[in-house]
């Protein structure tokens, strides 16, 4: 019998960087029946996450434990839901190594994502 979730991952599935990692985690969650849903932000009514579609589409958002966590730390909050991932999770919560890595996902991998994105809006390939 699968759980209540406890973690809900916020993601663009317009978005096939985005989409393609879900559908990863999902898959591990359903094997694992680990209590993490993941809600599709064009899927849902945004209000109840309390943010914007930019705001979504910009960095990650996890919810857990009734407590909203964005950017890499929402990321690292995912990954320590998920038995191979909770290792690496615990090295990027390190001192120095955090900080480093929080500022290259939002400065530089989240960055180029969402300006990915917002290309693929502009051509019509997103709605």
């Amino acid at each position: 019998m699968s759980q209540a979730p406890r973690t809900r991952a916020l993601y663009n599935g317009d978005c096939p960087v985005c989409d393609a990692e879900m559908c990863r985690y999902e898959a591990v969650s359903k094997q694992k029946n680990l209590p993490i849903a993941f809600d599709d932000l064009n899927k849902i009514d945004l209000q109840d996450w309390g943010v914007t579609e930019d705001q979504a589409t910009r960095l990650m958002h996890v919810l857990h434990d009734g407590q909203l966590h964005v950017g890499f730390d929402a990321m690292l909050v995912l990954w320590e839901q998920m038995p191979r991932m909770r290792v690496l999770a615990r090295l990027c919560r390190l001192p120095g190594l955090f900080q480093v890595c929080d500022w290259i996902y939002a400065n530089i991998v989240a960055r180029w994502i969402y300006n990915r994105h917002l290309r693929r809006k502009d051509k019509g390939l997103v709605g």
